[in-house]
């Protein structure tokens, strides 16, 4: 069984021998992707060798890792099987490049690293975030109907003031075109792609063991959105309650108000360049909303539900665009409004913040 081929996110060292050059491989990958995948104990080739691990052999990866990578990442560092062959499997994400390993940066080039000149870091640092990059897509790539929803949606939230004529006008009048080529904002709002995705399960306990339901849509981010507040809304518990008036009130066990505001975050805020999908998990106690995107260094969930903490935005002109529709306000409320619509339904949530991602977990009533 093979691994496959080496590649720009992808890399493969025989043993831990190798570590400093794998360190590199991380760092590089970093610079040019913002994520990816490290082996030991493969062949350049993708054909599995094999090694002999001990929680040394994985304390040893971890600590090269954290002495040697700049700014600080926390990849997830674990034993595997390939086959019947015992590997170390390293999976990074990141989103504050350039990195630097023993003190320089590097880039990837096809399956190589290579070490970055003084242009190309100044160049670097001065460009735009990944929003902002022009993408492969044209206006031609774009869904008419999910255009036309979102200007009537942000005229009706008064915060446009121009109507749908046709989509190269209203894009250009958005600023997210450049040379006939789509943003990558517009790209994910307005497009979507089969790389896009919402994974969604139901699990009988409050365990990953046993599935009740497993689901996996792709779409924009739009669409996504409300996939996901149909599924929670589907499978989560609803009262009626009698109050004398004809039509009867149903109240959700947990505020749909406060799961809408989730999960619209976790796509304003996750991480586009990792491989990881944004996840709905529903388990017999609780429910998890997920996305690749680390929360911001140095600073807690705390910090803005207090109010104390201005937003820090990881794609800005995405967070711009869906402020037009309302779907999210700018100035990190976000949590607070959350954290407030559950207090005031007699529910737990707790924000989780992982070495690859965030989390929102809302605790089902017993």
């Amino acid at each position: 069984m093979k691994l496959g081929k080496e590649n720009e996110k992808l890399e493969f060292k025989k043993t831990t021998s190798e570590l400093s050059e794998g360190v590199i491989s991380m760092v590089a990958i970093l610079n040019k992707h913002g994520g990816g995948e490290l082996y030991f104990g493969v062949r350049n080739d993708g054909t599995p060798l094999g090694m002999d691990i001990s929680d040394k052999t994985l304390r040893d990866v971890s600590e090269s890792v954290a002495n040697h990578v700049e700014p600080k990442i926390y990849p997830q560092i674990n034993a595997v099987y390939v086959g019947d062959t015992h590997c170390i499997h390293v999976e990074f994400t990141g989103d504050n490049a350039p990195y630097y390993a023993f003190g320089r940066a590097y880039i990837r080039v096809a399956d190589t690293d290579r070490q970055m000149s003084a242009a190309e870091l100044e160049s670097y640092a001065g460009r735009d975030v990944w929003d902002g990059e022009v993408s492969d897509k044209t206006i031609a790539d774009v869904d008419e109907t999910v255009l036309r929803d979102f200007i009537d949606r942000a005229n009706r939230a008064g915060r446009i003031d121009f109507p749908f004529t046709n989509n190269e006008q209203v894009l250009n009048r958005l600023a997210v075109t450049e040379g006939g080529r789509l943003k990558n904002a517009a790209n994910v709002l307005f497009c979507g792609s089969p790389m896009l995705e919402v994974q969604m399960a139901i699990f009988a306990g409050i365990e990953r063991l046993t599935f009740n339901d497993i689901d996996r849509k792709s779409g924009s981010v739009t669409e996504l959105v409300g996939i996901a507040e149909k599924y929670i809304r589907n499978n989560i518990r609803w009262r009626v309650v009698l109050d004398g008036s004809i039509k009867r009130k149903e109240i959700p066990e947990i505020p749909i108000e406060a799961v809408r505001e989730a999960i619209i975050n976790s796509y304003c805020h996750r991480l586009y360049t990792s491989s990881q999908n944004n996840e709905i998990t529903i388990y017999s106690n609780r429910i998890e909303i997920y996305n690749p995107g680390t929360f911001p260094e140095g600073l807690t969930p705390q910090d803005f539900i207090n109010g104390k903490e201005r937003s820090k935005k990881r794609n800005p002109l995405l967070a711009q665009l869906m402020y037009y529709t309302k779907d999210i306000e700018s100035f990190g409320t976000g949590l607070r409004r959350i954290t407030e619509a559950c207090k005031a339904a007699g529910v737990r949530v707790d924000f989780e913040m992982l070495k690859l991602g965030f989390a929102v977990v809302f605790y089902r009533p017993d």
